[in-house]
């Protein structure tokens, strides 16, 4: 902006006439500027409702799938037994005994104040006959339980006080190794010696050196079915969880028992419920957003006048498109049945409502009808949703993208009126410079003048 100076000569407020000028100039901007605060508020709206459609259309396509409503609770007689049901899980009972429970492998060896061997070689063999060579850095029982550890072998290593030798007084470890799996498949065998030493025979097994010992075998988890019966039937397992004795289910024991356990597994109705109410709450929360953004005030101004305000979704086809296909994808028949009769209703107000007893009812009456339906509901909102928020395609997608080119063509013409303003003031300014420059040439050329005229009567 040009500096301006306030006719000296004329005595106008050049600055405050600039002003005026230049307001009236700007109008055009102005609007253009209004358009693009309406526009970015309408944006965002869009945006947020968007998000919302574009998280039903999620929850409506995992709810259309049958692992959606496959759900069921299950439970034990026993603390020591906790199981759950997952998808594929059927109804029923089923009773057994807890034999034993899954452990690793620890064994020990004797007393030592360093290695045997220098440098130390152990060699352990796995439950299959796997071998694998260890060797040690030095014969310090911190290095070769070091390397154990650090070799990948299945077993760790940890070097723990015995106490004192009672003939030198020095310190003295144990070496204790466990098997890092439970269960038969990690138990293992340890030998001083290489590879071909324990394939030739000629290593020494730990546990025959003097003071080693077995702390604790390996050992698979086992449960018998039917127990006592001539139907009796052992399941065993490498780890405390069974996970195929029933389909679908998963039990972990956790102490051996010989009173029998009861599993029962049953229909969890509950959960399908709310997984239905889950659907129709998110709807409705769609549809409250956008009635608020529809929703049309009305305020009075300082002379007393009513003024009316639309809403920012007022009168538009977009928004007004999708509520309507969501409401009918919720609330249309499913093979000639209203979704009512499973308790998910439309309001006179454009609502969804979800009556839970109603509902339980039906599920208790034919299971796997209710489950179809809600399913079917579920798939025909997931269509709808993705048809209005898909990311390439989606409507309200659509609309959002071409508001946002109108915004940018908006500012790019805001910029254009800041270059054509920022000229038309400065042609203001130099218009009524040159006008005061013109002023003082006249008043100069009167004041001249009139000097003149005052000597030719003096004269006279």
């Amino acid at each position: 902006m040009g500096m301006a100076v306030d006719g000296l000569i004329s005595g106008l407020n050049t600055t405050d006439l600039i002003n005026q000028l230049m307001q009236a100039e700007g109008v055009p901007q102005t609007l253009l500027k209004t358009k693009v605060t309406d526009s970015t508020t309408y944006i965002t709206a869009m945006q947020s409702l968007n998000t919302k459609v574009a998280a039903l259309a999620d929850l409506a396509t995992k709810t259309a799938k049958p692992a959606a409503s496959d759900l069921h609770t299950a439970t034990s007689s026993s603390d020591k037994v906790v199981v759950t049901a997952g998808t594929g899980a059927v109804d029923g009972t089923i009773d057994f005994t807890v034999d034993k429970v899954a452990q690793s492998q620890v064994t020990v060896t004797g007393p030592l104040t360093q290695w045997p061997d220098e440098p130390p070689v152990l060699t352990f063999v796995a439950a299959d006959g796997t071998m694998k060579q260890v060797t040690a850095s030095s014969s310090s029982l911190a290095d070769v339980a070091a390397a154990i550890n650090k070799a990948g072998v299945g077993v760790t290593a940890t070097r723990v006080a015995a106490g004192l030798d009672p003939s030198t007084g020095e310190k003295v470890y144990r070496l204790q190794l466990s098997s890092t799996k439970t269960g038969v498949e990690g138990s293992f065998t340890a030998y001083r010696g290489s590879t071909t030493d324990v394939s030739a025979g000629t290593a020494s097994n730990l546990l025959t050196e003097p003071g080693a010992a077995q702390v604790r075998q390996a050992q698979d988890a086992q449960i018998t079915l039917w127990s006592g019966t001539g139907a009796a039937q052992a399941v065993t397992s490498s780890t405390n969880t069974f996970a195929d004795v029933l389909p679908g289910v998963s039990m972990t024991v956790s102490a051996a028992s010989t009173t029998p356990v009861t599993l029962t597994v049953a229909r969890d109705d509950k959960a399908i419920s709310d997984v239905a109410k889950s659907l129709i709450t998110s709807l409705n929360d769609i549809f409250a957003l956008i009635a608020t953004k529809q929703a049309v005030s009305t305020t009075t101004n300082a002379t007393g006048g009513t003024v009316v305000t639309a809403g920012t979704f007022t009168g538009d086809s977009t928004v007004r498109d999708a509520n309507q296909k969501l409401l009918d994808a919720a609330s249309a028949p499913i093979d000639g049945v209203s979704p009512s009769t499973y308790g998910i209703s439309i309001t006179s107000d454009g609502n969804m409502t979800f009556d839970a007893d109603k509902f339980a009812t039906a599920l208790a009456a034919d299971p796997e009808k209710v489950k179809a339906a809600v399913a079917a509901v579920a798939q025909r909102v997931a269509d709808a949703a993705t048809a209005a928020s898909d990311k390439y395609d989606g409507t309200i997608t659509t609309k959002i993208t071409g508001e946002q080119s109108t915004v940018k063509s908006l500012n790019s013409q805001i910029s254009d009126w800041d270059t054509r303003l920022a000229d038309r003031r400065a042609s203001l300014e130099k218009t009524y410079a040159n006008l005061e420059v013109n002023l003082q040439k006249l008043q100069s050329q009167s004041n001249w003048l009139t000097g003149q005229l005052a000597g030719l009567s003096t004269s006279s």
